[in-house]
């Protein structure tokens, strides 16, 4: 049987999780999701947890990997934006697995939208420096070197002129400011260019629900490094979260 893990992919609205083959990273069998308790405490979503594995019937001796939306440091949340604040300071992957039985991984949501690309999607093969960015409320951001996460970065908060970079190019306010593809492109230009000056990547991948748009931004790009889109699509918490649990992270 092939090599598994369990992706649990933890969200403001849902929390949605499937078996994944750690060799094709394709799901096995349905993804299941349910809605992410109010108020969203650490007992009620580790339930919510516990609820989605035993729709799953994840066997016993298969991991689970968490996407959370927070930074995950030595696995503790050390603040929160998108959930109850009672999760500062918890120590996620040790509650998880007094309740669930199994051996976890935790990392943070755009963190597992970069292992994933990296393993099985549009950066799989890519060696060096990627750079994995979710363009949505905010901007997200991965990066991985030399298949090796870099956990906890946060580039769409880097200060660009005056600005914290999100509240100018996020997906979010091309919609909020109506702007254009091309005016939005050219937000995005400023910070791209700005990203590859900092870092010299060797690839750009560009998440997050205005990607399946690609091709009216991205090419309007001027960059010298590679930028495509992203490939997994809403399974890419799912699927960078199993990643999490083998050799393709150093999460801790």
């Amino acid at each position: 049987m092939a090599q598994r893990a369990c992706g649990i992919d933890i969200g403001g609205s849902g929390v949605k999780g499937g078996v994944v083959d750690l060799e094709t990273g394709a799901i096995i069998g349905n993804i299941v999701k349910v809605v992410t308790p109010q108020p969203s405490t650490p007992t009620s979503v580790i339930e919510a947890c516990h609820d989605v594995m035993t729709q799953l019937d994840v066997p016993a001796d298969v991991p689970v990997g968490i996407s959370f939306p927070a930074p995950v440091v030595h696995g503790t949340i050390p603040f929160m934006a998108n959930l109850d604040q009672a999760w500062v300071g918890v120590d996620i992957a040790s509650l998880m697995e007094q309740r669930i039985g199994h051996r976890v991984a935790v990392v943070n949501d755009a963190d597992a939208a970069a292992l994933g690309e990296a393993t099985f999607g549009a950066a799989k093969g890519v060696g060096g420096v990627i750079i994995v960015t979710t363009l949505g409320t905010g901007i997200g951001s991965g990066v991985i070197l030399d298949g090796k996460l870099l956990p906890n970065t946060e580039l769409g908060h880097l200060e660009i002129d005056g600005y914290d970079a999100e509240k100018r190019a996020a997906a979010s306010i091309k919609t909020a400011e109506d702007l254009t593809w091309e005016q939005y492109a050219a937000r995005l230009q400023r910070y791209y260019s700005h990203v590859e000056m900092l870092f010299s990547p060797d690839l750009f991948v560009v998440g997050g629900g205005v990607s399946e748009n690609a091709g009216k931004f991205l090419p309007l790009l001027k960059l010298r490094t590679p930028i495509i889109p992203a490939m997994l699509r809403n399974t890419a918490g799912i699927v960078g979260a199993a990643c999490a649990t083998g050799s393709h992270a150093a999460t801790k």
